[in-house]
């Protein structure tokens, strides 16, 4: 055995003797048995005999009762995830232990997971060994890896400590694998002396520019009508210290400081951002700022290359564990100035856990205000969730990635998972494998019918979403395009409406585009990609009057899907990773959890995302919850109250 160092400053791990003095202890089914001491929580997690099986010239480990790592050119190993909570100001030790390691030698290499797939062009399964594959050390690095973020679960702010317990490692240049039946670890904790974060003035911030305050009063005094306090701040008194002290190097860091002091001096959950695009030609002006994140997901060649993008949860992960206490996350950890960075050198840490539940009004001018607090207000007073047109979901979908090796339709298979977790709602399915969906119109009727909930699961720009027929990539069905809505009259009858596609939510997209003729090639790539509307695609929707969605959660960059069963466990890998899992937890998060406030529900399956997978491990994992971003209400009562 070797000694090791976990990720974080106090993820020490220590290999030696058994655990003394301990009081009780659980026997769980999934192979961990938990025992508790104060401020000790021991657990054995307990692994069968690694299997192997050959996969298209390589072999596949798996473990009964494991997740695999699902990251594109990495290995296919096995893994499991350990979730513990604590209050908010808990300083947490983590000490782990393996079992007796073996060795076993393999005849093939393992598996490495195919790389991701775009959902804006056709599938194609690719196979590729990655740079671990030529490298001395085992993979992954450690038994043991944890990750320790703050945010608010279930209402309360929370210290989360995800474990990811890795029973088998892989030498590539040995082509050896290491394996053992168990791993020990030992959680000791200290709990706060006082709540490190009391203040309950207010419940729902709305952040926006000061000459629409009197427009939002009405929404204002109907949020408090329903028992949530609200505060609205303008831009002007943020930036003025009028409530806070001004800290921040740009407007956006300015606006998430503000939202810091707000949580602590007045302890509110909900921030609604109320302000789009602003015009600007040579720089884009904002009536709210935006923050773009500067991951590269290594686009480029087939598709235009995106080395930025739009990212709201910047201003909802506000704070990062450090010492035990919530401290101020700038999103810029080296310092150089770029936010939310990852290249092949330069990469910030990042906690993307959510600190407050964060949707925007992308308005472009005050009648879109006046338009979104209108049709918030007569929603919520609507009583929805007891109408007969709330309890049917319409699932718009075909075959999102149509090789004919491929025996999966993606994007119907995703919105089926999604359905089987909405008990007592009625399927409307717009299949193309079911003769359902064949133009906008069939979606359009299917609207205007009423709806509570609408899932789009395929390919997207910022002008329009469609997708394929089984196993015939050359056809595109359209489902909706921005054309369509001014026609869409479902007044009263608004659904929730989560879209899985490239670009849906690229709030900044303007018609302003089309005059930059001077710069050549990337004035024809706006054209093509759709970035000459004059709205996006999911704002459009959502802002549409007397009709559309009443709020609309989908990607503000590519957007990302997995094809076939690369990891051979016999499940349609589009459901367990990528765009495919997020859009099912958030079906999953309202349908089983309960939870009926929208901004909670987006946020917890972000929350869960950030929770289950190794985010900081992996770019496509990463960019997946960085660009999710809801476009509405984030207090809005789910089928109103």
């Amino acid at each position: 055995m070797k000694k090791f160092i976990v990720l974080g400053i106090v993820c020490v791990f220590l290999f030696g003797g058994g655990i003394a003095g301990l009081k009780s202890v659980d026997n769980i089914n999934d192979g961990i048995t938990k025992t508790h001491e104060k401020n000790i929580i021991e657990k054995l997690f307990e692994f069968s005999m690694p299997e192997i099986k050959e996969s298209d010239g390589y072999v596949i480990v798996g473990i009964e009762g494991t997740k695999q790592i699902m990251h594109q050119g990495k290995p296919i190993l096995p893994y499991k995830v350990d979730v513990t909570r604590f209050p908010i100001g808990t300083k947490i030790n983590v000490e782990a232990e393996e079992g007796e390691v073996k060795e076993m030698k393999l005849d093939s290499k393992i598996k490495p997971y195919p790389m991701f797939t775009m959902a804006t062009i056709h599938g194609k399964v690719i196979v590729k060994e990655g740079e671990i594959y030529g490298e001395d050390k085992a993979f992954p690095e450690n038994w043991v890896e944890c990750r320790k973020t703050v945010g608010l679960y279930n209402g309360e702010r929370v210290v989360t400590l995800s474990l990811f317990i890795y029973p088998c490692r892989y030498l590539p240049r040995e082509n050896t694998l290491l394996y053992t039946n168990s791993i020990r670890v030992k959680i000791n904790y200290e709990l706060p002396s006082e709540p490190v974060i009391k203040a309950d003035e207010y419940d729902l911030l709305i952040i926006c520019p000061d000459e629409w305050k009197d427009s939002l009063q009405a929404l204002k005094e109907h949020k408090e009508n329903h028992g949530l306090k609200t505060v609205i701040a303008g831009l002007s008194e943020i930036y003025g210290g009028n409530y806070f002290s001004v800290s921040g190097r740009d407007d956006a860091e300015k606006v998430k400081y503000f939202i810091k002091n707000a949580i602590e001096q007045w302890g509110i959950k909900y921030v609604m951002l109320v302000g789009g695009r602003h015009g600007g030609l040579l720089k884009e002006k904002w009536w709210v700022p935006v923050r773009y994140s500067h991951l590269y997901d290594g686009s480029g060649g087939e598709v235009k290359a995106e080395y930025a993008y739009l990212c709201d949860l910047y201003f909802s992960d506000i704070y990062k564990y450090e010492d035990g206490m919530p401290v101020f996350d700038d999103w810029d950890s080296n310092g150089n100035g770029i936010f939310a960075e990852w290249k092949t050198l330069q990469k910030d840490k990042l906690d993307l856990n959510p600190d407050v539940y964060v949707g925007r009004l992308a308005c472009r001018n005050e009648k879109e205000v006046n338009i979104m607090v209108n049709k918030i207000i007569e929603y919520e007073n609507s009583n929805a969730k007891n109408q007969e047109w709330f309890k049917r979901m319409v699932v718009v979908a075909g075959d999102t990635f149509p090789p004919e090796d491929d025996p999966y339709y993606e994007g119907e298979l995703s919105t089926a998972k999604a359905l089987e977790y909405m008990e007592g709602f009625e399927a409307v399915k717009l299949w193309t494998s079911l003769g359902t969906l064949n133009s906008p119109k069939d979606v359009m009727n299917a609207i205007e019918n009423g709806c509570g909930f609408l899932d789009f699961e395929g390919h997207g720009n910022p002008m329009g979403w469609a997708t394929h027929p089984p196993h015939d990539e050359e056809t595109w069905i359209d489902g909706l395009k921005i054309g369509n809505m001014p026609m869409l009259s479902n007044k009263g009858m608004y659904p929730v409406c989560v879209v899985g596609g490239c670009h849906n939510s690229q709030f900044n997209v303007t018609l302003l585009n089309l005059l930059k003729i001077y710069e050549g090639k990337e004035w024809l790539e706006y054209i093509y990609w759709g970035e000459t509307g004059p709205e996006c695609w999911s704002w459009w929707l959502t802002r549409k009057i007397d009709g559309g969605a009443i709020a609309t959660i989908g990607c503000t960059g590519y957007g990302y899907g997995a094809i076939g069963d690369g990891n051979g466990d016999g499940i349609p890998d589009c459901i367990q990773a990528y765009g495919g899992w997020i859009d099912i937890e958030f079906f999953r998060v309202y349908g089983q959890e309960g939870k009926d406030m929208l901004g909670e529900v987006h946020s917890t399956a972000i929350s869960n995302y950030v929770t289950t997978f190794p985010v900081m491990k992996d770019n496509i994992d990463c960019k997946t919850v960085q660009e999710w971003v809801l476009l509405g209400d984030p207090s809005l009562k789910i089928g109103g109250y």
